[in-house]
């Protein structure tokens, strides 16, 4: 769907609304969807459509997933949240997981950056070397 500029500036408006602090507040996300929603007008479905896609990009930028070949330590879980929080501020949600495919080491994805100091990265690294 083509966005106007008009409607996408309503979005992002919208958006520096539900804001505190630089980081979306969840009661005021839903009050702003259900009063445009309430408003009825003719190019609301292009703001909220632009307003979704803004929200979307901010979780993932605060989605932090790390993966280990074993059960993490809670000692490094700690350790892991601490560095990630100073580096990319506040407001970070964590899911650890285990995936035994790696072989070893841990693979941190947060946003669109990827840390990955597994075996199997290294494994695959060397293998494309050959």
């Amino acid at each position: 769907m083509k966005i106007s500029k008009q409607a996408r500036r309503a979005a992002k408006r919208l958006f520096r609304a539900c804001q505190v602090n630089g980081l979306l507040e969840e009661q005021r996300v839903r009050e702003a969807v259900a009063q445009v929603i309430a408003r009825k007008a003719r190019r609301d479905l292009a703001i909220l459509s632009h307003f979704q896609r803004l929200v979307r990009l901010e979780l993932d930028r605060r989605r932090a997933q790390i993966e280990d070949a074993v059960e993490t330590p809670p000692a490094l879980r700690e350790g892991l949240q601490v560095n990630l929080t100073r580096r990319y501020g506040t407001g970070l949600n964590f899911s650890f997981r285990v995936n035994p495919a790696l072989i070893g080491g841990l693979r941190v994805k947060v946003g669109a950056d990827v840390f990955d100091g597994s075996v199997r990265a290294r494994l695959d690294d060397l293998s494309e070397r050959f």
